[in-house]
């Protein structure tokens, strides 16, 4: 079947990429497997200048890359703009640090000289999802290929025009050919392609159903895997925070994107004292939001991205309630056009509940109630998911400590849980393993050679 790209405000169908036929996919891994030898002899300089061009690339295109983004998976317009400029920092970033993340490390050691040198793996397969078409691809491929790998992408069936872009891109930076490839290909083809011999391992950010089953292929045939697998990431809120700044940046986490992303805080944790004042004043808020067509610049919640997703949300949500939980406001599917869905908050959420112990991918949150600090650790931690967490207060210390205890791959203070090409990315437990970004992220996919010599 061909890969279809559909808008999901509109409905309409707008192109189809034809899937590949079995002897074009073996063109591609031949094409990688050729390229891959010449292009690790490249030198650090020749593929940050690569990236820089990259980088500048996206900037031009920005708005053009966007318009496609919010045309395919429905985030708005001025978000899909910002999210190809942030694509431009990744380049940069590794452009600019590169050299130094893959400098030869000296060790002391009983040798007269020691060391670890970094070297590529070879073809790299990255498994990407749709919700940031082109940033989670980014990031994914641009350390990846400035370690002297190729990259072999795998897209999301619903983005198939950013996918074909993307590659597009990389060719008009000056990429040699064969050193990334888009895979029109459709997941029964995937389990070939990682056993496949000239890939050399795989990263993916999906789904937990996903990612048991890459680690699964990827481990019988002894492959290293990086997985990012999505969150439940508690927002706790303690006495002393600030009330006001909190439920602004807790609106702004949970309903960015449209609440589709996998770092959003799900799960709002307050303890007694302040759950009035807090409901109240992210309640006004997302009241504010406004629901449409994401191409108008004054419209802050899309549609979601398909069909099947919205009804999975809302099935959620009437679990949730069915459950004990109570709709504060939203909590329905609107009639007509486009796959949108209400801004919904769900008060008195409990473990046990979907909307507590499932991951809500869509613009819902769930308002639990803790009864202190301790209760509020306690119900952080009791998730299946360990990707971000966030903590509000104006006591530091006390925040630090207690993010310590938070069983997260990241934790930010009085602050949105984001990425950033400069700070390690990822999660533990069902949120996955490994890390992208930083220097952290450029070392995944290298072999780390101890060389010792007399």
């Amino acid at each position: 079947m061909p890969f279809i790209s559909i808008n999901p405000a509109t409905e309409i169908v707008r192109k189809s990429y034809p899937t590949l036929t079995s002897s074009e996919l073996e063109q591609k891994l031949q094409r990688a497997d050729h390229a891959f030898p010449s292009y690790a002899q490249t030198t650090l300089v020749q593929r940050a200048n690569w990236l820089i061009r990259a980088a500048e690339l996206l900037e031009e295109r920005a708005e053009y890359l966007g318009q496609i983004m919010t045309e395919e998976m429905g985030k708005p317009l001025v978000a899909a703009i910002a999210e190809a400029k942030k694509c431009a920092s990744v380049c940069r970033y590794y452009a600019e640090n590169g050299d130094r993340f893959l400098k030869p490390v000296t060790i002391a050691s009983d040798a007269s000289h020691s060391y670890v040198a970094y070297s590529p793996l070879g073809a790299i397969l990255g498994i990407m999802p749709w919700n940031f078409p082109l940033w989670q691809a980014f990031r994914a491929c641009v350390p990846t290929m400035m370690a002297g790998n190729v990259f072999l992408l795998k897209h999301a069936p619903n983005t198939p025009e950013s996918a074909y872009e993307m590659e597009k891109l990389m060719l008009d930076a000056g990429f040699p050919e064969g050193t990334f490839q888009n895979l029109f290909v459709e997941v029964e083809a995937v389990a070939g392609i990682i056993q496949d011999p000239r890939v050399a391992a795989v990263t993916l950010t999906g789904s937990v159903g996903a990612g048991r089953s890459v680690a699964r292929l990827a481990g019988e045939a002894l492959k290293k895997t990086v997985l990012e697998l999505g969150g439940s990431d508690p927002f706790i809120v303690l006495e002393d925070a600030d009330l006001e700044l909190a439920a602004e940046v807790a609106v702004s986490s949970r309903y960015l994107n449209s609440g589709q992303t996998c770092i959003a805080a799900k799960r709002f944790i307050m303890v007694a004292s302040v759950v009035e004042a807090f409901t109240e004043k992210f309640l006004e808020r997302v009241k504010a939001l406004k629901v449409g067509n994401p191409v108008q610049p004054d419209v802050t919640i899309g549609p979601m991205a398909r069909a099947d997703l919205r009804q999975q949300l809302h099935d959620q949500v009437v679990r949730s309630v069915a459950a004990g939980a109570k709709i504060l406001c939203g909590g329905s599917m609107p009639t007509g056009t486009g796959f949108f869905y209400e801004p919904t908050v769900l008060g008195n959420v409990q473990p046990g509940m979907a909307a507590f112990d499932e991951e809500l991918f869509g613009p819902v949150a769930a308002l639990v109630v803790a009864k202190d600090e301790a209760d509020a650790l306690y119900l952080a931690n009791r998730s299946d998911y360990g990707l971000g967490a966030t903590v509000f207060t104006n006591d530091l210390p006390r925040a630090e400590s207690l993010g310590a205890k938070i069983n997260a791959g990241c934790v930010f203070i009085n602050g949105m849980v984001k990425s950033d090409p400069r700070l390690p990315f990822g999660g533990i437990k069902h949120s996955g393993y490994g890390r992208e970004l930083s220097e952290m992220g450029i070392h995944e996919f290298v072999n780390a050679k101890t060389v010792w010599v007399r």
